[in-house]
Formats: C-alpha cells, structure tokens, sequence
C-alpha cells in the first residue's frame, strides 16, 4: 500500500503522460515536440519523487533528474542503469525565450522512449499497477 503522498505524486505523473500520450495522436506535423520533451521530463521527475517519498527521503525543490536519480542509487544500485538522456534539460532551456530551442520530432520520441522506460521501473519498484492511474 503507498502512502497518500506517494499517491499525489503519481497522480500528477500520470497527468503528464496522458499530455505526452495525447500530443503524440496527432499527425507528425502537428506535435508540438516542445511541449512532449517538457511533460516527459516532469514525467520522469515525479516518478522519481514518488519514489523518494515512498522511501522518505527529502529532496530539495529541483527539477535536475541526475541529480534525483542519485538519491534514488543511494538506496537502490539499479537505478544506476536507468539512462535519462537530455530530460533535464527539457525542464528549462525549452521553457522560456531567452534559452530558445525547439525539438526535433526525435528528441520528442526518445524523450517519450525514455520515460516509458522510467515509468516500467519505477512501478516495479513501487509494486504498482499503471491501470491505477490510467483510466
């Protein structure tokens, strides 16, 4: 049984799935691939806090996977086998003007590979069914 934290984490995970799932019906043309690699990056990162919280571990307000993923080793080593490619860079630089950058129709699809992967981890890890939060 996960706790009600734990809960709300994957909740909000799985609203930035079914954005990323949704974009990806449209034609090649029409996805906006910025919008894909930013929800699979908060995708990943709430994963990973659901993760941590259900171990209780604190973790500051930070939206650097690498750096989340260390925490997550430190009390499981297979985690170090987990490879998130550039998905923390999708938290910022494609956010805002000044750091403009679109992504390619690739990025957009290895961003989205990478986080099925991370999602098949974790929910083993936490022992949950993904039905649970797609309906």
């Amino acid at each position: 049984m996960i706790g009600d934290k734990v809960n709300k984490w994957l909740i909000k995970a799985f609203e930035d799935f079914k954005t990323v799932e949704h974009e990806l019906t449209f034609p090649n043309k029409e996805i906006v691939t910025s919008s894909v690699c930013f929800h699979c990056q908060q995708f990943v990162e709430k994963l990973l806090k659901a993760y941590l919280t259900a171990k209780n571990i604190d973790f500051k307000r930070t939206h650097n996977l690498d750096f989340l993923l260390k925490l997550c080793a430190e009390q499981d080593k297979e985690f170090k086998k987990i490879k998130i490619g550039d998905l923390t860079s999708y938290a910022i630089e494609i956010r805002y003007p000044d750091e403009f950058y679109i992504p390619t129709l690739r990025e957009a699809r290895e961003s989205y590979k990478i986080s099925l992967k991370v999602k098949d981890f974790i929910l083993r890890k936490l022992k949950i069914k993904e039905d649970m939060y797609i309906k």
